[in-house]
């Protein structure tokens, strides 16, 4: 298999399923934050952590791939006439938004009540676990301007919304784990 095809010089790409639209469609803007959000995971994972964070985020990975195939599919092209589904694309189901709630209470049992908003920051893996929350953020936002054109199975949108959730205590189990200093965010009054 080539890496460069040459069919993407004159600004359009294929969904799953073949049909062609601008690289700046809505659609490709929807999954190709998924595959920054990825990325910066794995970056994520490479760092200082225990290993079962590692493994966790491994998975979530993997459904993240599932994510960007969903996002990726033209809906005209996912269903045949007979209403049999053409291309073999998983799905997101409630289980894996269970296992993200799951892992979310366990964390948070383990961590002093929040009592302000905390400023991102205090260690370097600290600072990338917030940096993936910023962009699973902008994922959603982006998927859900997707889904109000073009809908599709919305567990995808729950899943997304979850997994910000567990970045954002991911990174206070981080800064727990690691010692790192956790700053409130406290406003200043105006003088």
């Amino acid at each position: 298999m080539k890496i460069y095809t040459k069919t993407g010089d004159t600004g359009t790409t294929a969904l799953f399923g073949g049909t062609r639209v601008p690289k700046h469609h809505i659609r490709i803007e929807s999954y190709g934050t998924v595959d920054e959000l990825n990325s910066n995971i794995g970056l994520l994972r490479d760092q200082q952590m225990e290993h079962s964070h590692k493994e966790f985020l491994m998975q979530i990975q993997d459904k993240l791939f599932t994510v960007g195939a969903i996002l990726a599919t033209d809906p005209d092209k996912a269903i045949l006439k007979s209403g049999q589904e053409r291309l073999n694309i998983p799905k997101i189901s409630n289980d894996d938004v269970e296992q993200l709630e799951k892992a979310i209470d366990a964390m948070d049992q383990e961590l002093p009540p929040m009592t302000h908003f905390v400023l991102p920051g205090g260690h370097p893996t600290v600072s990338i676990c917030h940096i993936c929350r910023c962009v699973c953020r902008r994922a959603e936002r982006l998927a859900t301007a997707l889904y109000e054109i073009s809908p599709f199975h919305e567990t995808t949108l729950v899943y997304l919304n979850r997994l910000s959730d567990y970045l954002f205590v991911l990174a206070r189990k981080l800064s727990y784990e690691l010692k790192a200093e956790e700053i409130k965010w406290i406003p200043k009054k105006n003088s």
